[in-house]
């Protein structure tokens, strides 16, 4: 009894030696590991800010190695590799994270989002569809269906982006009235292109109601009409844009001058281009008024003479070159080589640019092809800019 006794005295203080001894070991290694993660993270966080990504990359890898269940610095080196375009890195940090068990709902849906985000830019359009349907009720949800409309117009799925946006619209991201007048015109065109006219009347019909002050669907729909030889109708199509003093006015002013000729109204068009022209003088306006005064012989000389009172108002390459084409020189052997220059001069006048991207085009665009903005070209040529 008494040798128990002094086994129990002897060994509780060693026991108490030994855990204490092993708890400051603990303490040690787990301030060695906190010490190491921080300084991992600061270092990376300090290549970050110098603009060095390779190495901010190596010190956030040290950092998730050495803390491997830190959610942050997940996200912030998938970031990295999409930002460097190593967009499958990127995925499979965000798929990691994806897998983890003890991953929060917030940072799960933040990683559902960064990996959608991940299928975007590499260009896996499917899936990053898919990704983003997976996002609907939470808190990326409008940043979601953004995306998915952005892909949708990409790859011209136009009743797709047309369902999306009506979907933003009803929860108050925006009024996507003229952009789903945008949809159907786009719908129009693919319809005439496959020979349904009657398809492409009712789509254009109907971008009308929903966005009346479009100036888009009013400018295809007078075309059509046109085209139709229904040129009294295109001409009342067409003429509210230049009673409103629409701005994209400019680019229905050759449809309506043709209309107005077929239908026998040319001195009412004229009048309505005339008084267009003298709130905002224009090229294509312009054009539409010597198109018109040209008909008649007690207005042809008038004609030319809009060219020389258009350069009295601005300087104008296009419209030098256009009166200089109708003139006989004294010396008309140098009219060819002169008249080659002018032209040759103004052609790049007479293009469109993008405001947002600076894309210029032969022709106008309402969708830009190289930013994919909306309504982004204004409605004169450069040389107007």
């Amino acid at each position: 009894m008494e040798l128990d006794l002094m086994w129990i005295l002897v060994g509780l203080p060693l026991a108490f030696g030994l855990g204490w001894l092993a708890s400051r070991l603990d303490l040690r290694q787990l301030r060695i590991d906190n010490q190491q993660a921080p300084r991992a993270y600061f270092k990376g966080l300090n290549y970050l800010l110098n603009e060095q990504q390779d190495q901010a990359i190596d010190a956030f890898i040290e950092a998730v190695q050495n803390d491997p269940d830190t959610s942050e610095l997940h996200f912030a080196l998938g970031n990295l590799f999409r930002k460097r375009g190593e967009y499958e890195r990127a995925v499979r940090v965000h798929e990691h994270l994806m897998q983890r068990g003890d991953l929060s709902q917030a940072d799960r849906q933040r990683a559902q989002h960064a990996l959608a985000l991940d299928f975007l830019k590499a260009g896996l359009l499917d899936r990053a569809e898919d990704a983003l349907r997976k996002l609907e009720g939470t808190s990326f949800q409008g940043q979601a269906r953004l995306a998915r409309l952005a892909i949708y117009e990409r790859s011209r799925e136009w009743p797709q982006a047309s369902q999306v946006a009506q979907l933003l619209e009803n929860s108050g991201e925006a009024n996507f009235a003229v952009r789903q007048a945008h949809y159907l015109c786009e719908q129009a065109r693919e319809r005439h292109a496959q020979s349904d006219t009657a398809g492409a009347l009712t789509l254009l019909n109907q971008a009308l109601q929903i966005a009346p002050q479009a100036a888009r669907a009013r400018i295809l729909l007078g075309q059509l009409q046109l085209s139709l030889d229904q040129a009294a109708a295109a001409l009342q199509t067409l003429q509210p844009l230049f009673e409103n003093k629409a701005l994209a006015a400019p680019l229905a002013a050759a449809t309506l001058a043709r209309a107005a000729q077929a239908a026998g109204q040319a001195p009412q068009a004229l009048a309505l281009l005339q008084a267009h022209y003298q709130q905002a003088p224009c090229l294509d306006v312009m054009e539409a008024m010597v198109t018109l005064e040209a008909l008649s012989p007690d207005t042809a000389a008038q004609a030319r003479n809009r060219y020389i009172d258009h350069l009295n108002q601005q300087p104008s390459l296009i419209a030098a070159s256009r009166w200089m084409a109708g003139e006989t020189l004294n010396q008309e052997a140098f009219h060819p080589p002169v008249q080659a220059a002018l032209d040759h001069a103004a052609k790049p006048l007479a293009r469109y640019r993008c405001a947002a991207c600076g894309f210029e085009a032969k022709e106008h665009f309402w969708h830009c092809p190289g930013c994919q903005a909306w309504d982004s070209y204004p409605p004169r040529r450069v040389e107007e800019l």
